[in-house]
């Protein structure tokens, strides 16, 4: 699915470019839900400020997945991988699944971070 696969390359590039970041933001629905680790957050000013904390405790992030399957619940999942190379304690590799849901509007309305480590978005 397009806009998903947008959501990640996106996400890399809005670190550098508002361009790109304004791309990413306007992938989601107004309400947008997402969740980290089990901890809900609502509405697309809580997820631009999301992105913009993992810019401010990463120097660069570059994501890989294994692309959207669809789900018997009409949502999407996928896994990934991150490299990450934080301000404070350098590099750093991760795993984990998402979970979207698109709206009728072909928005993302719903995303779910599980990342393997519990502890990576312990901060958000």
């Amino acid at each position: 699915m397009q806009i998903l696969d947008d959501y990640f390359i996106l996400f890399d590039e809005a670190r550098y470019s508002e361009e790109s970041f304004q791309q990413l933001t306007d992938l989601f629905s107004e309400d947008i839900v997402f969740v980290l680790n089990g901890k809900s957050f609502q509405g697309k000013t809580a997820w631009q400020n999301f992105v913009r904390s993992v810019f401010q405790t990463n120097k660069d992030l570059k994501h890989m997945h294994n692309g959207w399957i669809k789900q018997e619940d009409g949502s999407f999942q996928t896994q990934w991988a991150i490299c990450g190379n934080r301000f404070e304690s350098g590099v750093y590799t991760q795993e984990g699944v998402d979970i979207a849901r698109i709206n009728e509007n072909g928005m993302i309305a719903y995303l779910e971070n599980k990342p393997n480590d519990a502890q990576l978005f312990s901060g958000q």
